[in-house]
């Protein structure tokens, strides 16, 4: 018996979980596939089958409205051309992706701003030939609707008969019925604007880790002897030797066969001050060399290495994410059948079974699906969704989509990176120890020394003699020493700005320096020893400060009832120098993949966990999260790879989402309580005679109206989060 086959499609056009039920339904009914998952954040269909052809599953996509094209070569199956080929020539001559192009060239743009016009020309019909009014509405409406309708049909047919295509059909039509075409024609409208909004935020979401090859260099300086010879970094073998230059970024994962250099690895890490690396160190592709010529040995192929690594971690968590389901649209599967067998009921049980009269029930049966049409329904939470998503923006806080701030109530436990996050990822003088000499004369010959060097600590220290104003003068001879620091002549003076270690080699640093050079080091500081001549003049503390409001933001947060835990590539002793400053559990020293592993063992302990980071290295612990949130000022992978991004980089904002959510979730709640409450006050009444068809319009147009404004509501939330914002440090 032949052994499964699975293979990966790339989708296109899938935005939201109800598209990929949709997808995964219509798949599964194809004879011989075993096993459907689709995954709408990366944009994936994975199928698990046995002997189907291609077209086949081609044909069931297409056919609900999605592009679909295989992912490299296609495993043949039967005498399918496009297997054979591996290749999906319809999807590459006419359908676009989300992520393969702006979003203004895909086919829902293009749909949208046609029915938009279409809504304008019928108006100004109306207005300027009244009689013409009615029917240019209706055009208009026809315009989106029978896109809709059409996608509608292809479902039901495919197995999902009650879809959110479905409901807007029935609201769209039964909205004519009752004459609201115009209302119906803009219902229309809303819909397909918030179906290519969510298209958008689908298609940058699915394009997030692209950004992650671009990290490692697309050539490499191959040795071969005494001569070197550029390469495709791709076809680096294992054992090569590279070498690579100041400035340049490592091409492999590999083993320092020759130098002695500082190598930036916030990349990988997220460890702002660059690590001393020496021959038999190991260094990662994509991080820089900052300051020497380095010879490395391969250890990893290009499909291996640690780039790849989190690429693979981000991917599989994409794929494996299940977001909630939109709200309406599970609703609609009992709510819309239940609507349509009621109206039925009521209009022919009565007659058939005790003799009433037909006029009368089949009246009250029409009114019956007028109170249950789902327009209100269909309105109201994306009203909601897009007043909060709105009020966020404006707070600088995104979100994308619905289904993120639908999640963000449930937080229990927020994992915070520390640089960039916690911190402001940009080293800082703390401290300045002056011996024999004043402190601004220590800062001014170490800033002399530094001028001109973009390592981060020469940049910490240029930054507080700018600050202090302290006087640069210029430096004769200055040159940088791999590995222990920066020499040359100020004034005439010898001048050596020195790790301590490097200090220590010339027997300079006495007991009760030291024992300051110690405190400084538990505290999480770098510290570099000022040399003038034969004796220290002096010492520099750098550390990588908290944000202004991190104290406040946590307190925030505990005081919402949510845990907070630290997970930070940074080395242990200044980690829990941060994490004793603030009040917050420590994890440390910590790569990609053992932040993803803490974010997934805390999930399967029962918590709901928000990861939020500012770098490459939390992109894999951001795509597993429950909410994954990026810091503003991060990378545009970490950016890209999160559920939510803070905008302005305000520790005090994460909270801030978490009551937006909850203000969000309330407001639905309320809308749906208005909505159904409604409705089932008039379904009582038309029962008994009391009410009819008119006060049952009145009654659906009267619940959108109610749940339209109390959505709106929403846009004022800033003002409720300055409690939050205001609240006391820890």
């Amino acid at each position: 018996m032949a052994e499964p086959i699975k293979t990966k499609y790339r989708v296109g056009g899938m935005d939201c979980a109800a598209c990929a039920s949709k997808i995964e339904t219509a798949v599964s009914r194809i004879p011989g596939v075993s096993e459907v998952g689709a995954s709408y954040t990366a944009g994936t269909l994975n199928v698990v089958y046995d002997a189907v052809q291609f077209s086949a599953i081609q044909y069931a996509v297409k056919s609900l409205g999605y592009s679909i094209s295989p992912v490299g070569p296609t495993p043949r199956a039967g005498n399918d051309t496009l297997h054979q080929n591996g290749h999906d020539h319809d999807h590459a001559a006419g359908h676009l992706d989300p992520g393969d192009g702006p979003w203004w060239r895909t086919r829902k743009a293009t749909l949208t701003l046609a029915c938009g016009l279409a809504l304008i020309v019928a108006y100004l019909a109306g207005r300027l030939v009244p009689d013409t009014g009615h029917f240019a509405f209706i055009a208009a409406l026809l315009v989106g609707l029978i896109p809709v309708a059409r996608r509608a049909l292809a479902g039901a047919m495919a197995g999902t008969p009650f879809s959110i295509e479905s409901l807007m059909t029935i609201a769209a039509t039964g909205a004519v019925i009752i004459g609201a075409t115009e209302e119906a024609a803009i219902v229309i409208l809303l819909f397909l604007v918030g179906e290519l909004l969510e298209g958008v935020a689908a298609g940058r979401a699915s394009a997030s880790i692209k950004g992650l090859a671009d990290l490692v260099p697309k050539t490499a300086l191959l040795v071969e002897g005494d001569q070197t010879r550029e390469v495709p970094a791709a076809g680096l073998a294992v054992n090569a030797i590279v070498m690579v230059r100041p400035g340049d970024r490592i091409p492999a994962d590999g083993d320092i066969v020759e130098g002695h250099s500082a190598i930036d690895e916030s990349p990988v890490t997220g460890e702002s001050v660059p690590k001393s690396k020496q021959v038999g160190d190991e260094v990662f592709a994509g991080t820089i060399n900052t300051d020497a010529v380095l010879k490395i040995r391969v250890t990893a192929n290009a499909s291996d290495n640690t780039i790849a690594r989190v690429v693979r971690l981000v991917e599989e968590a994409q794929e494996s994410k299940a977001p909630t389901a939109r709200f309406i649209d599970r609703f609609s599967t009992y709510y819309t059948p239940g609507v349509l067998g009621v109206g039925a009921l009521v209009a022919i049980v009565p007659p058939l079974l005790f003799g009433q009269a037909w006029s009368e029930w089949v009246y009250k049966g029409l009114a019956i699906l007028l109170i249950g049409c789902p327009c209100a329904l269909v309105i109201s939470t994306p009203a909601a969704i897009a007043a909060a998503l709105s009020a966020g923006a404006r707070q600088g806080l995104l979100l994308k989509g619905g289904a993120a701030l639908e999640r963000l109530r449930l937080i229990s436990t927020v994992a915070l990176d520390k640089t960039g996050t916690l911190t402001e990822g940009k080293p800082q003088v703390t401290d300045i120890v002056g011996v024999g000499r004043s402190e601004c004369e220590v800062l001014s010959l170490a800033a002399a020394l530094e001028t001109g060097s973009n390592h981060p600590l020469a940049i910490a220290i240029l930054a507080r003699a700018q600050a202090d104003k302290a006087p640069i003068r210029p430096a004769a001879s200055a040159r940088a020493i791999a590995g222990k620091g920066v020499t040359g002549r100020v004034g005439g003076e010898d001048v050596f700005l020195a790790s301590p270690g490097a200090a220590a080699e010339r027997d300079m640093i006495e007991p009760e320096l030291q024992a300051v050079i110690d405190k400084f080091n538990d505290d999480g500081k770098t510290v570099s020893v000022l040399v003038t001549g034969s004796e220290v003049a002096g010492l520099l503390a750098i550390r990588d400060e908290p944000r202004t409001d991190a104290e406040a933001g946590l307190h925030a947060l505990k005081a919402a009832g949510v845990g907070v835990v630290m997970l930070t590539g940074d080395n242990a002793r200044t980690a829990r120098a941060i994490g004793s400053k603030l009040g917050i559990e420590v994890r440390a020293g910590l790569l990609p993949e053992e932040k993803q592993r803490i974010v997934r063992e805390l999930q399967s302990e029962g918590k709901v966990v928000a990861k939020v980071g500012d770098g490459i290295n939390d992109a894999p612990a951001l795509a597993v999260a429950d909410i994954g949130i990026a810091m503003g000022g991060g990378t545009d992978v970490a950016l890209e790879t999160a559920d939510a991004a803070v905008l302005h980089a305000r520790v005090l904002d994460v909270a801030g989402m978490i009551d937006l959510s909850k203000a969000t979730m309330t407001n639905i709640w309320q809308n749906i309580a208005v909505s159904l409450g409604l409705k089932a006050a008039f379904f009582v009444t038309t029962i008994v005679g009391v009410t009819g068809l008119w006060p049952a319009i009145l009654a659906d147009t009267g619940a959108t109206v109610l749940v339209t404004l109390n959505a709106m509501r929403l846009l004022g939330w800033g003002v409720r989060r300055l409690p939050i914002a205001a609240a006391p440090a820890a």
